[in-house]
């Protein structure tokens, strides 16, 4: 009898929710007990786990704190693509251009963040529209990507996609930016090195202290935070503005609003606030 349909009691599901939540924020509401479930159970087979009280015990042991940033991965990655929500694209570009005439000076440098970069789309198009914007005026930008999942940040790093990631993409965009694969490569593409040499690609947990204070021109953050609660989006919307330099922006996803929560930014427009 193949042991491979594990049953997820409620204890374990609540338990396994509250260490998720204790160690990065991720709120597991009952409507995710089959996500999570489905997720984990992958991780159970691979390690021939008996039940996920089995698997419990192990990833809160000292000997299974690999396995726990494992799990972290498996409940936390999230789908994104290249210039999802496009117009904030636009937008930054218009913003871009705006203060490089308003600060007179022949080179500017801006510093971004994006939060929760997955498998690096995000900051690729970052990228990408920085260095359009860049045509028309003189500056450079220096992109930080970070999320909590290692097996993400690892496809991120290296830049390749598949042809149905790229679907947004304009065509000239495509020629531009991107190699075509070849050979064993065919049906891939990879992001040109100097675009990759825009971004760095750091594992970081956004319940961990943030140390760079009124540092980022620009900070996305963009269907992150769906995932937390009021109290931890509260705690973490006002580290991001202690984050931002004065006049840095604050991009969240379409979907969301700061409505309800306690902070100084000032509303742009839907999705867009400026420190």
């Amino acid at each position: 009898m193949l042991m491979n349909n594990y049953e997820l009691k409620n204890s374990d599901f609540e338990k396994i929710s509250r260490l998720i939540y204790e160690q990065c924020g991720i709120h597991l509401h009952e409507g995710k007990k089959e996500l999570v479930k489905a997720r984990l159970s992958k991780r159970l087979r691979a390690g021939s786990y008996t039940s996920f009280s089995d698997y419990y015990k192990y990833v809160t042991t000292q000997e299974g704190s690999d396995e726990l940033i494992a799990m972290i991965d498996s409940i936390s990655t999230n789908l994104t693509s290249f210039f999802r929500e496009a117009s904030h694209f636009v937008r930054l570009q218009n913003i871009i251009a705006t203060a490089v005439e308003k600060s007179g000076q022949k080179k500017a440098v801006f510093h971004v963040w994006s939060a929760g970069c997955s498998t690096g789309e995000e900051p690729y198009t970052l990228a990408i529209t920085f260095r359009e914007a860049a045509s028309h005026h003189h500056f450079e930008a220096s992109i930080l990507a970070t999320d909590i999942s290692t097996k993400v940040l690892k496809i991120a790093e290296k830049g390749v996609y598949g042809k149905e990631r790229i679907k947004g993409v304009a065509v000239p965009l495509l020629k531009k930016y991107f190699q075509q694969g070849t050979g064993q490569s065919e049906g891939n593409v990879r992001v040109k090195s100097e675009l990759r040499g825009m971004v760095t690609f750091k594992r970081f947990n956004l319940m961990d202290r943030f140390q760079d204070s009124h540092h980022f021109d620009f900070i996305f953050c963009r269907n992150v935070m769906i995932y937390f609660d009021k109290k931890t989006q509260n705690v973490l919307v006002n580290k991001f503005y202690d984050s931002l330099k004065s006049g840095g922006y604050f991009f969240v996803g379409h979907s969301e609003s700061l409505t309800g929560l306690q902070h100084s930014f000032k509303y742009v427009e839907p999705s867009v606030y400026l420190k």
